[in-house]
């Protein structure tokens, strides 16, 4: 049961809803968009440069206050919601990139669809969907440079960086909650086209291994198959073979870390241009082909809105990758 905090009051204070890092105690609102929102993320996303740890330990503290009671940091806002914050210290940041034109209008071009609060956008391969992990410009930040006045611009699912195709943004907190309610209970559609090497066998439809997640010396993140994995299962269907290659669809049923990937490599057929689980000269060979990526596409996408109305998205396949088909074919 969450607790609920007293009456809004009437605060002498003037509330805003941004933060200033170098101002004493602050009062934010909350606006529409965000009701339902746990309070420590609010907090997160609004005390840039101030540790999480110490996010939970002034929630803990009750010098958090919302509508001058304490809250707990799984509470969740109300519009209208006055949050008092304390004066902390953050630490000091450098400021992000800015997006460039000749970025900005590349995602504008790949924006599929745009509409009751829900975009979908046909991310190009080697943008990365967010910052973090060396990386400091991703796609959410460059959507969020886009629409200044957007307050809400939050990613429904993830791409890896190498993957192209359809991705999910909602635009509103109501959009987000109701779609990723979906992904979690097995709503959503995504549909992948991905080129595996080799013969892919014949009848192999399902492909279900557990997956576990790996961290090398060098921090990069690797998957196996592992029986003390997660349950993992993708659907594959053969759409064209090739004499070196196999053009399949592939529908994730779980949505693990590289899963489409790593079943690939499982059942022996790696996808052609991963650098993570295809040998190096498997790729040369692609490679000299014209095929300089991961050729792992999101083709489509399906879902509901929170009004009932279904989206149904297809992101067309990239240049690069129809030009090495049309290679395959003529072999």
């Amino acid at each position: 049961m969450r607790s609920i905090p007293p009456q809004k009051p009437a605060e002498a204070d003037s509330p805003s809803d941004t933060w200033n890092p170098s101002g004493g105690v602050q009062f934010l609102t909350v606006p529409d968009e965000l009701a339902g929102q746990r309070i420590d993320n609010f907090l997160q996303a609004r005390l840039k440069g101030v540790p999480r740890s110490r996010i939970y330990r002034i929630l803990r503290k009750g010098e958090v206050r919302v509508n001058k009671g304490r809250v707990k940091a799984e509470y969740k806002l109300v519009a209208g919601d006055v949050v008092r914050v304390p004066p902390i210290r953050a630490a000091e940041q450098t400021p992000a990139p800015v997006a460039g034109e000749q970025l900005r209008q590349l995602v504008k071009e790949s924006i599929l669809y745009d509409d009751n609060g829900l975009m979908v956008i046909n991310k190009p391969a080697g943008l990365a969907v967010h910052g973090g992990s060396g990386v400091r410009l991703g796609l959410i930040e460059v959507l969020r440079q886009m629409y200044p006045q957007s307050r809400f611009i939050e990613l429904v699912h993830r791409l890896d960086r190498d993957t192209s195709g359809a991705i999910m943004v909602a635009r509103k907190r109501a959009v987000l909650q109701h779609v990723q309610s979906e992904l979690r209970n097995g709503q959503i559609g995504k549909s992948y086209l991905a080129l595996a090497v080799g013969k892919w066998p014949r009848g192999r439809r399902l492909v279900e291994a557990p997956l576990r997640k790996n961290t090398l010396k060098s921090g990069e993140r690797m998957v196996s198959v592992h029986p003390e994995g997660k349950p993992s299962e993708t659907r594959f269907q053969l759409l064209e073979r090739f004499k070196a290659a196999t053009l399949v669809s592939a529908v994730p049923v779980t949505g693990r870390t590289h899963q489409i990937r790593v079943h690939a490599q499982f059942v022996g057929c790696p996808l052609a241009g991963d650098a993570k689980y295809t040998p190096d000269v498997t790729n040369r060979e692609f490679r000299s082909r014209g095929l300089k990526r991961l050729f792992l596409h999101s083709a489509s996408v399906r879902c509901s809105l929170p009004s009932g109305e279904r989206v149904h998205v297809e992101a067309p396949l990239p240049g690069e990758l129809e030009a090495l088909l049309k290679k395959l074919r003529e072999e």
